[in-house]
């Protein structure tokens, strides 16, 4: 673990602030403020991803010393690290929010691995910053467990995403009242160590544009290609414009997948919206079970419903928008700003029509798949299909043998038998219309189903799955932790012995807390 070569930019070419020490403050004319993690009672390791271990170049020696986990929790640094928190702003459900900033997550360093890559170590729950306003920047062992898993989780899934090192407990409590209505608890603490090759986000530039420093804002996009987009070649100006047309496209795809897999990010702010793409900031989301494109687990969001499922890509392009409108100052061109921005559309929707169409089992995308897509999914939501198992059940449809009745085999996609009595007719007429439509493909069904079930998952981290493994884990039992980080690792593949994890939300998980309802406390 002392062989980690720490090369941290961020802090070396970058401003910092001036002023010492981690009270509360507003920062300005700088990137970032030096704050040391502040150290818990007794730091115990609780989970860790080894395939981001070997990333690292970690091994098994490292993770079992109890150095590790004082690192890893916040009480020891290593030789090199030089720990942060980021300055940023952001839009709060489409209102500024001024700034905001690493309130409970602290940066130690850049670590280069063996074959080059540079991976950004940040720890979220290791106590107050400059930027943690009225909290104790802390976090609780419920939340850090689902960030943990889904980091992982998504990963594997194919979805860009920040990677989850290890989860480390505290030995200490925090108070947190869920869901603000006036019932703190003391709940376990933990700390998560989060991997990626960045934490720069939309609102490290917003901050800057919104105090007129111009000079900096061009710095931060300056150091942000240079070290985050080597290939984006070219003279300064058109670097810039260049850069601004990659992260559209990242964010384009980024959301087809999330589409794609049931993901609701649940809180997507600007300061929650990652530079490269990736699905940052894991709060308060959820994974639909039953098909809504409505649907948002946050219960701040239940009013407005901003960031419901089926929202998601609107609410990207907004908040590119907003990124925009802060880079503008550097462009000085308002023309390929709005070119990339309407780029954003068309690519979306490329990817989407992709994903979608490998979902179905076809080749490629024809015109006529839109009106099938629209009307399937309102039998999804009429119906309250399960989402991922339905699709995984349409890889075995085998027409024309499927047509008439709705097949035995969609019996366990149904929430309840009222609502299959309400599409039944509907969803039969619709299976022969897909029937015809993968005959025009020509692919034998058994490739078929290889080729449908390589993209849509069997298990995913379905929120009572989560609840469950906090649950437990509360209790001091990580074995359900463990088993889920293992059965994630492969959530294309049928796995023996595993089929309960792969089944729908039973019916006591419904409006239990937790599994459909979560908040930003953590």
């Amino acid at each position: 673990m002392r062989n980690l070569r720490f090369d941290n930019r961020f802090v070396r070419e970058l401003p910092g602030d001036p002023e010492p020490g981690g009270h509360v403050r507003q920062v300005h004319g700088a990137c970032y403020s030096r704050v040391m993690p502040t150290p818990v009672r007794k730091p115990q390791l609780l989970a860790w991803s080894p395939e981001v271990a070997a990333l690292l170049g970690l091994n098994g020696a490292d993770l079992r010393s109890p150095e590790f986990a004082d690192v890893f929790a916040g009480n020891a640094l290593l030789p090199g690290m030089e720990p942060y928190a980021a300055c940023y702003g952001g839009h709060q459900f489409g209102n500024w929010a001024g700034q905001l900033g690493d309130g409970r997550a602290i940066t130690l360093g850049e670590t280069i691995n063996d074959r080059g890559e540079r991976w950004e170590l940040q720890l979220k729950g290791a106590g107050p910053t400059p930027y943690s306003r009225r909290a104790d920047g802390r976090a609780v062992l419920r939340s850090s467990i689902r960030e943990f898993l889904c980091s992982e989780a998504m990963h594997h899934l194919g979805v860009p995403t920040t990677r989850a090192l290890c989860l480390v407990g505290t030995g200490e409590r925090v108070i947190r009242d869920m869901f603000y209505d006036g019932n703190p608890r003391p709940e376990p603490g933990a700390v998560v160590c989060r991997v990626a090759p960045s934490f720069i986000r939309f609102g490290n530039f917003e901050i800057f544009a919104s105090r007129g420093e111009e000079a900096l804002l061009g710095r931060l996009i300056d150091f942000t290609i240079a070290r985050d987009f080597p290939e984006i070649e070219g003279d300064p100006a058109t670097r810039r414009v260049r850069w601004f047309e990659e992260v559209c496209r990242r964010t384009a795809v980024l959301m087809a997948h999330w589409t794609r897999v049931g993901f609701v990010h649940g809180v997507m702010n600007t300061d929650n919206m990652s530079i490269l793409g990736l699905t940052i900031d894991y709060g308060p989301y959820g994974w639909i079970d039953n098909f809504d494109p409505e649907w948002t687990p946050n219960t701040t969001d239940a009013g407005g419903r901003r960031y419901r499922f089926g929202h998601q890509p609107q609410v990207a392009h907004w908040n590119l928008w907003q990124l925009a409108n802060a880079i503008y100052p550097a462009i000085g061109d308002v023309q390929p700003l709005e070119a990339a921005l309407l780029a954003y559309a068309d690519i979306h929707e490329r990817e989407n029509r992709r994903m979608t169409a490998a979902k179905l089992g076809f080749a490629q995308w024809q015109d006529a798949d839109g009106a099938l897509v629209a009307d399937l999914h309102r039998l999804l939501q009429d119906g309250e299909m399960d989402m991922t198992i339905f699709f995984r059940r349409l890889a075995d449809v085998d027409a024309p043998s499927d047509a008439g009745p709705v097949p035995a085999r969609f019996a366990d996609v149904f929430y309840t038998q009222d609502r299959r009595a309400v599409v039944q007719e509907g969803f039969a007429a619709w299976l022969l219309r897909y029937g015809e439509r993968i005959r025009q493909e020509a692919l034998p069904a058994a490739e078929r189903r290889v080729a449908m079930n390589a993209v849509n998952p069997l298990f995913v981290p379905r929120n009572y799955l989560a609840q469950q493994a906090i649950d437990a884990a509360e209790q001091g039992d990580l074995s359900l932790v463990e088993e889920l980080l293992d059965v994630f690792r492969r959530p294309y593949d049928d796995q023996a012995g595993r089929e309960r994890f792969a089944e729908k939300r039973p019916d006591w998980a419904r409006h239990k807390a937790g599994c459909s309802m979560l908040s930003c406390s953590s």
